[in-house]
């Protein structure tokens, strides 16, 4: 019997605006989307997958590399073979579609991470409905790496407030942030240093803004620990995962909250 019904709010975004001009190649993180789910399945939770077109996720290609499953190769097939194979993970549903049918049969929300979410989870109506309701239901809210960036959908101006955040008009920004559900919490995110990395050794771009500057912007506490090291906040019903290391210990701390909620 499952211990209950994970809704997971995935993104559909592929090409992300650069600084300057152009695109940057996107997607879905491997490990931060089927690492969490695995371990979530193996805990004897069920899961429902998301997104704004009800497409399937799209998997970041460059997160297909075995220095996200610490180098061990089978570690990184397993990952690989659910993200293609499993059945819930091709079963895709709009956001919108779940919401109608009703929210109050999730035990939990979890938004993987990859810079996807940046594109269109961030200023989704329906995902900010989703943010919402659980956040008043207390139940638990889990992301990681860009993922955390997904809960300024919850903003009434989502759109206008990122649009906002590329113009660099903080005054803008500040303007559209009342009455933010989150504003006063503690969380991570993929941090300034880390995406400073991505920017020069990866992307060889630069992003549209940085998610620390993002959140920070709207309210929240914005904590980082070292570069690539495992590191997870919890804040009443919110948990927030730093980056491609923190999988393990964020879907550790996910079940833990699912456990203890009522």
């Amino acid at each position: 019997m499952s211990k209950g019904t994970i809704l997971v709010i995935g993104s559909n975004g592929i090409q992300l605006e650069a600084q300057g001009g152009g695109t940057i190649t996107i997607g879905q993180f491997l490990n931060e989307t089927a690492v969490p789910l695995m371990t979530l399945v193996a805990a004897g939770y069920d899961f429902v997958l998301t997104t704004p077109t009800g497409e399937k996720p799209h998997m970041d290609q460059d997160s297909d590399a075995l220095i996200y499953f610490a180098n061990d190769d089978a570690a990184r097939t397993r990952a690989r073979n659910f993200f293609n194979n499993n059945p819930a993970m091709n079963d895709g549903r709009t956001i919108r579609s779940e919401i109608e049918v009703g929210l109050d049969r999730f035990a939990g929300v979890f938004f993987p991470g990859g810079h996807a979410p940046i594109v269109d989870v961030m200023q989704d109506p329906a995902a900010g409905e989703v943010l919402r309701y659980f956040h008043k239901a207390n139940k638990p809210t889990a992301a990681i790496c860009h993922g955390p960036i997904s809960i300024l959908a919850a903003l009434d101006n989502a759109r206008e407030f990122r649009a906002a955040l590329i113009e660099g008009d903080k005054v803008k920004a500040h303007a559209l942030v009342k009455d933010w559900q989150y504003a006063g919490y503690q969380m991570t995110v993929f941090s300034r240093s880390e995406e400073e990395y991505a920017e020069e050794n990866v992307f060889h771009k630069k992003l549209i803004f940085n998610m620390p500057d993002a959140l920070e912007a709207a309210g929240a506490k914005v904590l980082n620990a070292d570069n690539f090291t495992s590191y997870v906040v919890v804040d009443r019903e919110l948990i927030t995962a730093q980056n491609p290391m923190s999988d393990h210990e964020l879907a550790a701390k996910f079940i833990e909250a699912l456990a203890t909620a009522h």
